[in-house]
């Protein structure tokens, strides 16, 4: 049975209405520390403890931090949306005036509002993305920080109902 062509615009546009939480992948490389930004993170399984990502096929950044094996999530905080946007563009040092601290997967950065050491558990290829598995090894959350949301082209914080 043949499907329809979904252009790929409108598919992105559609599905951008769903708010995704932001992250920011880090690791450790001959010495120095790379990251990516990323908002297609999720859960996937409590036993053992997996956490999943998406990298884009073209990502110039995702192979190093392949070939390291290790890696730290970063929950981006509600006022991280300018140092999330600096962790996704090409070109840049993207660690310049970031304040982080080393973490046993790579660099924890400063008002996050989590961080999740992992090990490279399994990656899949799905179209123009890898989906990559990574298995936590430790786990910390900061008390009382927002995090900072994607949804429909921007960022934004998340807001509790009101009762």
């Amino acid at each position: 049975m043949n499907q329809p062509i979904i252009d790929s615009t409108e598919f992105r546009r559609v599905l951008g209405h769903l708010p995704t939480g932001v992250v920011v992948v880090t690791s450790v490389v001959n010495d120095e520390p790379v990251g990516m930004a990323c908002n297609s993170f999720t859960s996937v399984s409590l036993e053992p403890a997996l956490v999943g990502f998406c990298a884009a096929n073209t990502s110039s950044t995702w192979p190093p931090i392949r070939e390291a094996a290790r890696f730290c999530i970063n929950v981006m905080a509600e006022d991280h949306a300018e140092l999330t946007r600096n962790f996704s563009r090409k070109g840049i040092d993207r660690f310049a005036g970031v304040d982080w601290a080393p973490r046993s997967s790579g660099p924890g950065l400063a008002g996050a509002v989590a961080w999740i050491d992992c090990t490279l558990w399994n990656e899949y290829e799905a179209g123009d993305h890898t989906i990559v598995l990574g298995q936590a090894h430790s786990i910390e959350a900061a008390s009382e920080v927002s995090p900072l949301v994607f949804c429909k082209g921007s960022y934004g914080a998340f807001a509790t109902a009101a009762n």
